[in-house]
């Protein structure tokens, strides 16, 4: 029973990561129905503001941690003007391939800049294990999920409760409706891949963290699991991109515990192949009949 137990708490932490960069993913995709694959090389960039500035500027873990956000968010906005913005009106389909092309030429920039080999993320979090019981929580699991609970409650009250939040709302109900409210379409979406970003960021560093490492090709896997976390949850919905998160953390740590570290990703990517057979939209998702 303690080591059922500890694998749910290995789970929480697990799966707040993804849950956050899940929420990036189906932000993005709920304004302008986009799937940002250069996602997971936005929360890179993000571990690798948090290791320059714990390696060089000694500053206290939450100031390194809004800097990164906030330096990540900047980023995430540079690349929508750059790369999305240009093919607002063009096919989906242009936009897709725009973002695997931004995925690769991010991973090469940092490979440029920061070489390949792994480094080591300095100790941000210095406090004791608690201990209740037979059970050992450490330090990382109670912050990781602490913090990713309060920032997803934080974004839940902005996206319901301020003019910003509503506006995107409209946005990604009607962008053609929203324009005639006098609602500022480009606005809005720079603002929703900044916030994607910013979490992206928050996902990156809370992973460096827990894994102790930072290197250019990190996002490929918690990337591509959180994307199958907001699929698994219905794309477009955050309820559902926090529910996919916790899932996919559940499903893959039980996988390692309980039958073979080897099987967890093919395990993982098998739920999106399954999801989509039998719910397409998700679980929280609800299908929608397309007008033409």
């Amino acid at each position: 029973m303690e080591f059922f137990l500890q694998q749910l708490i290995n789970t929480l932490k697990v799966g707040s990561i993804y849950a956050v960069i899940a929420i990036g993913y189906t932000m993005v995709y709920g304004i302008i129905k986009l799937i940002n694959f250069a996602h997971g090389e936005i929360m890179v960039f993000g571990s690798y503001f948090a290791f320059l500035l714990a390696t060089y500027s000694g500053l206290p873990f939450i100031a390194i941690l809004l800097i990164s956000m906030i330096l990540t968010a900047i980023l995430g906005m540079v690349i929508e003007k750059i790369a999305y913005a240009p093919l607002r009106k063009a096919p989906r389909l242009s936009a897709l391939i725009t973002a695997i092309g931004m995925s690769f030429l991010l991973q090469n920039i940092m490979l440029l800049i920061f070489k390949s080999e792994p480094k080591r993320m300095p100790e941000l979090i210095s406090m004791r294990p608690l201990e209740i019981g037979g059970l050992i929580i450490d330090p990382i699991t109670i912050i990781t999920v602490g913090l990713s609970v309060l920032f997803m409650i934080i974004l839940q009250i902005f996206i319901k409760n301020t003019k910003p939040g509503k506006a995107m709302r409209a946005v990604s109900e009607d962008k053609e409706v929203a324009v005639l409210m006098g609602i500022n379409v480009n606005r809005i979406i720079t603002l929703t891949f900044a916030i994607g970003s910013a979490l992206g960021a928050l996902g990156g560093v809370l992973y460096s963290i827990a894994f102790t490492q930072v290197y250019p090709t990190m996002g490929i896997m918690p990337g591509l699991k959180a994307f199958v976390a907001a699929v698994l949850g219905g794309i477009g919905i955050m309820p559902g991109a926090m529910l996919g998160g916790f899932l996919i953390g559940l499903v893959e740590t039980f996988t390692k515990a309980y039958l073979s570290s080897t099987w967890s990703d093919g395990i993982v990517f098998s739920l999106l192949i399954i999801i989509l057979l039998v719910k397409p939209s998700g679980l929280l998702g609800k299908h929608r009949k397309d007008k033409v």
